[in-house]
């Protein structure tokens, strides 16, 4: 992957769970689909209900199934 040059992307949804390192976030709320990222690849800006906006690269976005 470009390092440097990787296309940003935001994407909203449900936050399932949270460590020191990374959250489990699903697109469809559902805990089964979810999906955990690292928090250091990405950024997270909590909204209501549970949700959030997690600011990550494009690459994982799509390697993670969120987009």
């Amino acid at each position: 992957h470009r390092m440097g040059n990787t296309d940003l992307v935001d994407v909203t949804v449900k936050m399932h769970a949270k460590t020191d390192r990374a959250i489990l976030i699903s697109d469809d709320g559902e805990e089964e689909s979810a999906v955990w990222v690292p928090l250091s690849q990405c950024e997270v800006m909590p909204l209501s209900r549970g949700m959030v906006t997690v600011t990550m690269p494009e690459w994982l976005a799509m390697d993670k199934g969120l987009i």
